[in-house]
């Protein structure tokens, strides 16, 4: 057996050992506002326990650019469209939507029953202050990126231009106007994601802290967050006020925050929890069972290099680490949940105008290959004049799978290269912002697309963005992602995606790992969950039959 394997499963068994030590409220059972058991709950009330994973990053829409802020945001609020069931864009608060013979410009109407969970109504103004707010570059909003097909929204977020040339506006006080710099066939979608939520405006400019604790904040989702004990739990009720509250058959969610997936499942089993991810060392006796669900998700996990440190300046010393990875065998013997391996950073889902996938068109950029790893390792070194490599130290954020991955990964780099990788793990929510102010090396990411485009996930390493966190730049990089934003042939614009990633994995500020997929374990007396391929998890059309 493999060295690196040995390690692996040592760490495996260490972690099983102390699974039950994530958090003060793991493993005891959900009680309600009354104190009862789970075991108590009256026959008419509809509770659906689930686990966050970690606390959410933050519930401002313009900031919470992540899963475990998404997940919940998602429910909790609402825009102008919404993810159907059939995971395709749907009128949401807006109940009509005009859109000009041009392509350019978009005038929704909102709902006369749209209304925030404090009652005030939904109005085009709130709206066009929530939009403004994830532009504003005081924000810093993450997520400024995806606006930018608006007119003049680029220059407001970069500080060359003014919010009066912003091309959207509120009509009156239910229509909400939009002008984009070009025709964009995803718009409607994009608009889907949190970031582009509303905010009520009268309630951010009476207390700018609305988001962040339970008795303060206002959503117009199908749910209203009731309880917020940080770092260990949420309860969202159904929200009375909104628009399509018939639809909503939960009367409450209940959300853990537990980091460890054994003890997830352990909670499942013990039926404090509805749903649970699959332990990565039970995966071979639970992937048949009737309770799991796989479905696709478009994302990948990768690992970024820190362009600007030592020894990864240097591209050849990149690419050695990068080539030394077995992504074959960290989906089969780590995470084990039926992942297709990444050989390149858009991951499978997309297809192109001649109806081929783009993953499959493109190829596979980067393999594993033991022996050429370590021949660019070795001219990388003669390059630099390193005469030993500098200390690398591979940083992490908290979660049992995330160190499986990267114990695995020291020790390939050990097999490959003769290099000992130093591991750091570090709390998400220091992690996130440490990573973006580039402190780490090497460090582990994943990218989970906001919309159904491939350009979604390229453009994240364009010069200066702030999901580009590499230190990288390319002028050629930049000028492809630039001219696939402005060419309106399909198939031109396709072939300039393609270019671009090439362009990205050859010269490897990252290197990818596995795309993922959403496995899941789920009660069978529950239904209705949606797990967007493209998205986020969705609770208004869930439904749970009491046992």
């Amino acid at each position: 057996m493999k060295k690196w394997l040995l390690l692996l499963l040592t760490a495996v068994f260490a972690l099983v050992l102390t699974a039950c030590t994530a958090n003060n409220d793991a493993g005891e059972k959900p009680a309600d506002k009354d104190g009862e058991d789970k075991e108590t709950e009256t026959a008419e009330e509809k509770v659906l326990y689930l686990n966050n994973g970690s606390e959410p990053t933050s519930f401002d829409p313009s900031v919470g650019f992540d899963a475990v802020s998404w997940n919940a945001l998602n429910n909790l609020m609402e825009g102008l469209t919404r993810l159907g069931e059939d995971h395709q864009p749907v009128e949401a608060t807006a109940e009509k939507i005009d859109v000009s013979e041009d392509g350019l410009t978009y005038t929704f109407h909102i709902r006369e029953d749209a209304k925030w969970s404090n009652g005030d109504a939904v109005t085009a103004k709130d709206f066009v202050y929530g939009w403004t707010r994830m532009l504003d570059p005081n924000t810093a909003s993450p997520a400024a990126f995806l606006g930018y097909f608006i007119e003049g929204a680029e220059a407001f977020n970069t500080g060359e231009g003014k919010i009066e040339d912003v091309a959207m506006k509120a009509v009156d006080e239910k229509t909400f106007e939009v002008k984009l710099t070009a025709p964009t066939d995803a718009f409607l979608n994009i608009i889907t994601n949190p970031s582009f939520f509303p905010i009520n405006e009268k309630v951010a400019t009476e207390n700018a802290e609305w988001f962040t604790e339970a008795e303060s904040f206002v959503g117009n989702g199908p749910f209203q967050l009731t309880s917020w004990e940080h770092d260990a739990k949420m309860v969202f009720e159904k929200n009375p006020e909104y628009w399509d509250a018939d639809t909503v058959k939960l009367d409450k969610v209940e959300w853990a925050m537990v980091n460890d997936t054994n003890t997830e499942y352990q909670m499942y089993q013990a039926n404090e929890l509805d749903v649970s991810d699959v332990p990565s060392e039970l995966a071979a006796e639970l992937m048949d069972s009737e309770e799991v669900s796989i479905q696709d998700q478009a994302g990948t996990y990768f690992y970024r290099f820190n362009t600007t440190m030592e020894p990864f300046t240097n591209e050849k010393i990149r690419k050695a680490f990068a080539t030394a990875v077995n992504q074959q065998e960290i989906v089969e013997f780590v995470t084990k949940n039926g992942e297709k391996p990444a050989h390149g950073f858009v991951s499978y889902g997309f297809q192109g105008p001649d109806g081929k996938e783009f993953r499959d068109t493109v190829g596979n950029l980067v393999e594993f290959n033991a022996e050429e790893a370590k021949k660019l390792l070795e001219e990388g070194m003669k390059e630099e004049g390193y005469d030993t490599l500098p200390t690398v130290t591979l940083t992490y954020s908290t979660s049992d799978t995330h160190q499986n991955i990267a114990v695995a990964l020291q020790a390939q780099f050990k097999e490959a290269l003769g290099v000992d990788v130093e591991l750091a793990n570090v709390e998400g929510s220091v992690f996130a912002s440490e990573q973006k102010e580039l402190k780490y090396q090497l460090s582990r990411s994943s990218f989970l697309h906001d919309y159904a485009d491939p350009v979604n996930a390229i453009e994240s390493f364009i010069t200066g963005s702030s999901m580009n966190r590499t230190g990288w730049s390319n002028a050629e990089f930049d000028k492809l992602i630039a001219d696939a934003k402005a060419e309106t042939d399909a198939a031109a614009r396709w072939q300039l995606l393609m270019d671009a990633e090439k362009v990205l994995m050859d010269e490897m500020p990252i290197f990818p790992i596995h795309f993922y997929n959403q496995v899941a374990l789920q009660k069978p007396n529950v239904s209705g969950i949606v797990r967007h391929p493209v998205g986020y998890l969705d609770l208004k059309w869930v439904d749970k039959t009491n046992e």
